[in-house]
């Protein structure tokens, strides 16, 4: 698991989507869609930031639920999409920071 990714995802979602989180209340296990914090802007607003700031383009066969229901799933997916397949390192989903 990658924490800096979780705390890089929690800081934009914070900042984007919840005025700041001035509570604190938003966590790595948050219920993101059930808590209505993502919808389909939010979701494609967040794709964006996960290639431009992460490096990691989210092929739509991963928009699930399951990958996008909490913060530490997205950035399991985000982690597991970024390295390369051990016999398949052509096809890696990520790009080269700008």
């Amino acid at each position: 698991m990658n924490s800096v990714t979780e705390d890089r995802l929690i800081d934009f979602i914070r900042e984007k989507f919840l005025a700041g989180d001035p509570d604190g209340e938003l966590t790595a296990e948050s219920p993101l869609l059930q808590w209505g914090i993502l919808d389909s802007l939010k979701v494609a607003i967040l794709l964006t930031f996960i290639r431009e700031q992460l490096g990691v383009i989210v092929p739509f066969q991963h928009l699930s639920a399951k990958n996008f229901g909490t913060v530490r799933s997205m950035a399991v997916l985000v982690t597991e999409l970024g390295e390369p397949a051990p016999d398949h390192a052509d096809s890696v989903h990520s790009i080269p920071p700008s």
